[in-house]
C-alpha cells in the first residue's frame, strides 16, 4: 500500500491566513525551524495507478498539482483519483469535493447521515451530479467492512458530533454514531494502517488492533488543552473541539505510550502546536517517544 500525505495541517493550514501568532509570523519571515503545511489530506493506493482520497481538503487542487502521481493521464479527462472516503461532514473534510466537479467519475463513500447533510442540505454538492454516473454516492456504516479495489476499509465511530452548521432539527434526524469515523485500512499484501485525524479519547479497546498496524496516522491537532486561549487569547479548549491534546498525563503521548505499531505519525496539526517547530522541546519530546510529525509530501510504503 502506498500512502501520500498531501497535507498535514489542521483547518486553516500553516501559516493560517489570518493568524499573526509567533509561529505563523516567523514562518512567513523565513526564520522558523520548520515547514509550511497545507490542510490535512491523504491519498492511498495499492498499485500506484488508482488512488483513493481520505477526505477532501479545501487545499485539494493545489495538493494534486504538487503530486505527479495524481496528475491526469491518457484521455483529456482521466484522473488516477477514483474514489473518496469521507469521515465527517466538516468543511475541512468535504470542501475539496467541489474541486472534483469537472465530470470525473468518482465513488464517494460516507455514512448515511453525512450523505444527507451533503446531498439534501447543501445544493452546491449537486455540482457532482450534473451528468449520469458523474458521482456514485455510496453509503457506509460503522463497523461494516467495505472494499475499494484490493483495499479493505473498516470504519468505526469516534466520539464527536455533527458540524455546528447543521441545524438542531436536522441533527435530531441523524444517527450520532455516523458523525465522525476512524478508518482501519488493510492492503491485499496484509499491510495495515489506522487513520484517526480527530480523536477526543483513546479507547482501551483500540490497543489490540493498533499493536497490529504498520502505520498509525493520529490526531496531532493541539499540544495542550488550553492552547488556543494561551496563544491567541481566546478560543475553545482542545477537548471541546473533539481533540485530545498530545501532552500531559492524560494526553495522547501518555495514552499511546506502549502501543507496538511500527510507525506512529502525528497528523492534522494546528498552526499553534509547538511540534511544528523542530527546535522546540515539544518536537524533541515527540521524537524521543518514537513518533514522527507529518509533513506535506511525506510518502509511506506499507
Amino acid at each position: 500500500m502506498l500512502v501520500r500525505v498531501l497535507g498535514a495541517a489542521a483547518g486553516g493550514a500553516f501559516p493560517q491566513w489570518n493568524c499573526a501568532c509567533q509561529q505563523c509570523q516567523t514562518l512567513r519571515l523565513g526564520t522558523f525551524a520548520g515547514q509550511p503545511r497545507t490542510q490535512a489530506q491523504v491519498a492511498i493506493s495499492e498499485d500506484g495507478a488508482s488512488w483513493t482520497l481520505l477526505n477532501a481538503s479545501p487545499d485539494l487542487r493545489t495538493q494534486i498539482e504538487a503530486t505527479p502521481q495524481l496528475w491526469p493521464v491518457g484521455s483529456s479527462l482521466h484522473s488516477p483519483i477514483q474514489s473518496v472516503v469521507i469521515t465527517a461532514a466538516e468543511a475541512d473534510t468535504v470542501a475539496g469535493l467541489l474541486s472534483l466537479r469537472e465530470f470525473q467519475p468518482l465513488d464517494i463513500y460516507a455514512t448515511r447521515s453525512v450523505l444527507r447533510i451533503l446531498r439534501e442540505d447543501n445544493s452546491l454538492f449537486a455540482l457532482l451530479d450534473r451528468v449520469p454516473r458523474q458521482a456514485a454516492w455510496r453509503e457506509i456504516r460503522p463497523d461494516i467492512e467495505f472494499p475499494i479495489g484490493p483495499l479493505r476499509f473498516q470504519p468505526f465511530s469516534l466520539p464527536g458530533g455533527f458540524p455546528g452548521f447543521v441545524g438542531a432539527s436536522r441533527k435530531s434526524e441523524l444517527v450520532a454514531d455516523e458523525a465522525v469515523l476512524g478508518l482501519l485500512i488493510e492492503s491485499k499484501s496484509g499491510g495495515r494502517m489506522a487513520y484517526l485525524p480527530g480523536v477526543a479519547k483513546v479507547e482501551e479497546s483500540w490497543r489490540e488492533w493498533l499493536d497490529e498496524c504498520d502505520v498509525l496516522l493520529f490526531d496531532g491537532t493541539f499540544w495542550t488543552e488550553d492552547e488556543l486561549c494561551r496563544v491567541r487569547g481566546g478560543g475553545k479548549p482542545a477537548s471541546a473541539m473533539g481533540h485530545l491534546p498530545l501532552s500531559g498525563p492524560c494526553g495522547s503521548l501518555a495514552a499511546l505510550r506502549d502501543i507496538k505499531c511500527a510507525r506512529k505519525i502525528f497528523f492534522h496539526i494546528n498552526n499553534t502546536n509547538p511540534i511544528l517547530d523542530e527546535s522546540s522541546p515539544a518536537y524533541a519530546e515527540v521524537r524521543e517517544a518514537g513518533w514522527e510529525v507529518a509533513r506535506d509530501g511525506m510518502e509511506i510504503r506499507i
